[in-house]
């Protein structure tokens, strides 16, 4: 069970972050893809991404960041950002990437405590900065594939949530918001209570309870490891079953057989050269290392796809009629 004491101070500065951490929904999502929780909502977005994952060679990327963020008791708080959401992917990843050295050696070492270790951890906890771009570079991948297709419906279930909060919070004041998580969480006018893996309290002392929507969390909130760090209590926004377009869950044949035919990171290539674009903006646009993204225009340009030429300082590139017709299934 965790509990969370309240003093009168305490409901004044409560806060509601009002939408989704895009690091939290990264976290949550690695651990929704270990469980067979919330089975109905979640498997045609597990199977759907499982699949992407593979198609574009992230098997061993996924192992390592799940890892690093196991459906467990503890996982690490530096993955997670401390001041709320509301903020950018790459703003909170850049908040991540900068973790200092004492904190990472702390809470990797409690990961290692609790399980078994990830691979180049040692690198990790040292602050290590090559360890830090390919962790960055992983969680960039990951995300591309596993959440960024999938943030209207996010954002439109954190938006549906926000209405039915304000109303509580309107009617009946802090306590009133609180009140609103239940079932999930137990208000009992001094302290908020939920189910926990481990039994743990803390008390606010001063400083703003912070309450987070999340998509991915799946079965109950989710607190910070840490009662150092400024408090934060992620509750799940509980997606209903069928959230999965159509469309997504059972792609196109013209779109799958592409898929199957050049891979998943080289059919999104090939879309996104609508216009002529540099390897930064590819790898900006995916998400991917500007080498990855090097390697799959030149693949794409050897099997006449794609058109490349120097401009500049820069190379450009852009699809061919054969990538558009492959593309459209002409």
């Amino acid at each position: 069970m965790l509990h969370i004491e309240f003093t009168s101070a305490d409901l004044n500065r409560l806060r509601s972050a009002g939408d989704v951490s895009p690091m939290w929904e990264v976290v949550l999502s690695l651990q929704a893809l270990q469980t067979a929780h919330a089975a109905l909502a979640l498997d045609p977005w597990r199977r759907r991404v499982r699949g992407a994952l593979a198609a574009a060679g992230l098997g061993e990327t996924l192992g390592a960041l799940q890892r690093l963020c196991p459906e467990a008791a503890y996982f690490p708080d530096f993955l997670t950002p401390s001041d709320g959401g509301g903020r950018t992917f790459d703003a909170e990843l850049e908040q991540v990437l900068r973790t200092p050295k004492a904190q990472l050696r702390k809470e990797i070492g409690l990961l290692c405590a609790h399980g078994q270790p990830p691979r180049g951890v040692r690198r990790l906890a040292d602050g290590d900065v090559g360890a830090l771009r390919r962790l960055g570079d992983a969680v960039r991948r990951y995300y591309a594939v596993a959440v960024a297709p999938y943030r209207e419906a996010i954002r439109s279930a954190a938006a549906a949530d926000r209405p039915v909060r304000a109303e509580a919070a309107l009617r009946e004041g802090a306590e009133g918001l609180l009140a609103s998580f239940a079932p999930e969480v137990t208000w009992r006018g001094d302290r908020l209570e939920c189910v926990y893996p481990v039994s743990r309290g803390f008390a606010l002392d001063g400083r703003p309870l912070t309450l987070i929507p999340s998509f991915f969390c799946t079965r109950r909130p989710v607190a910070l490891a840490d009662p150092e760090l400024p408090p934060v209590l992620v509750y799940p926004l509980t997606p209903a079953p069928g959230w999965l377009p159509a469309a997504e869950s059972a792609p196109a044949d013209k779109g799958d057989s592409l898929v199957r035919l050049i891979g998943l990171t080289r059919a999104r290539v090939l879309e996104v050269l609508d216009r002529p674009m540099s390897t930064g903006r590819i790898a900006d646009a995916l998400y991917v290392a500007p080498a990855s993204a090097s390697r799959h225009a030149a693949v794409l340009r050897e099997a006449g796809l794609v058109r490349s030429e120097r401009r500049g300082h820069c190379v450009l590139h852009r699809r061919t009629d054969l990538g558009e017709a492959l593309l459209s299934g002409g």
